[in-house]
């Protein structure tokens, strides 16, 4: 192999992934302490932020399969905290949106998901930090 032969570091996948579980290890740490997940944290908010969205509309906002989306809904539906209420007799989509212990566990992982928002900001760089998401957001609406 020679020097000019790209390497697994320079596979954008390989990078992405890698900084995605340091990513996600800060953030468990901190909304762990209110008992969910960082990617259970992700989806309470995306139902608050959008109260009585569906399954496929979440799926898509949240670049996921609706299979994987609905296996990670199963443990919030399961504690109480997500309700899925069939829209009408004529559809089988149903409507999803927080308990009030939904929104009470939300409320408290917020307080915590602030406290690691700061960790990574400080680590990182503020402005750094504002860039990536930017970068990242706009990744993920290239079509």
């Amino acid at each position: 192999m020679t020097s000019s032969e790209p390497t697994y570091l320079d596979c954008n996948c390989f990078a992405i992934r890698q900084a995605a579980r340091f990513v996600s290890q800060l953030y468990e740490r901190h909304v762990g302490q209110a008992g969910v997940t960082a990617a259970q944290f992700t989806l309470l908010a995306a139902i608050h932020r959008r109260p009585g969205t569906t399954m496929a509309e979440l799926a898509d906002a949240m670049v996921m399969e609706r299979t994987t989306l609905v296996r990670a809904l199963k443990p919030l539906q399961r504690d109480g905290l997500v309700t899925a209420e069939q829209q009408d007799a004529s559809t089988r989509a149903v409507a999803l949106n927080l308990s009030d212990a939904g929104r009470t566990t939300l409320h408290e992982a917020s307080l915590r998901w602030i406290e690691a928002q700061k960790e990574f900001e400080e680590k990182f760089g503020r402005e750094r930090a504002a860039e990536l998401r930017k970068s990242l957001l706009e990744l993920t609406s290239m079509e």
